[in-house]
């Protein structure tokens, strides 16, 4: 994996698409490792997830989380739509070009204005880490269907309430 740096924040490699086997709440996911050197062109002594923006081959994107796993070596998971969109899949190639995302994601207006209507739900809304906020916010905005949507987020104001974040509300969900 030879990378080289592009300018100041940006950098450019090509590396393997992989897979996780049994790896508890990764299991199966499919993903690229950042390794360290690179990390550290992009965001020096950064130990905490942070967000990227670049291409993968052809296929450009914003807002994606690296998501640290230890020593300073991040992975940043390659999903169905991405891999769907660079034709490729598990042991495939990939030209990486990457650089630090400053934009902050926006939170699902609806959403917002429906903890409004409930403080305590909002209150623990709020403290939530911001990733965390996001993962609901994401997945309440990645349905088409107005049903579906109001359904995803009368389910995230249960979980609120009951204290419960996205991956405990999720799993409960499988157990019904």
């Amino acid at each position: 994996m030879k990378s080289k740096e592009l300018s100041a924040k940006e950098v450019s490699y090509t590396t393997i698409i992989l897979k996780f086997g049994k790896m508890g709440e990764k299991t199966g996911w499919t993903y690229i490792e950042i390794p360290a050197d690179v990390a550290g062109k992009l965001s020096p002594g950064m130990k905490r997830s942070f967000r990227i923006k670049g291409m993968l081959d052809e296929y450009k994107f914003s807002g994606l989380a690296l998501i640290p796993v230890g020593k300073g070596n991040f992975i940043l998971p390659v999903n169905a739509t991405i891999r769907k969109a660079i034709g490729k899949r598990e042991g495939a190639m990939l030209r990486v070009r990457i650089k630090v995302d400053p934009k902050k994601p926006s939170l699902s207006a609806d959403l917002l204005e429906c903890l409004e209507d409930d403080k305590e739900a909002l209150a623990n809304f709020k403290a939530l880490t911001f990733s965390h906020q996001n993962y609901f916010s994401k997945w309440i905005e990645s349905t088409k269907a107005p049903a579906t949507k109001a359904e995803r987020i009368a389910r995230t104001l249960n979980a609120m309430l009951r204290k419960m974040n996205y991956a405990e509300m999720l799993r409960e969900k499988k157990r019904i």
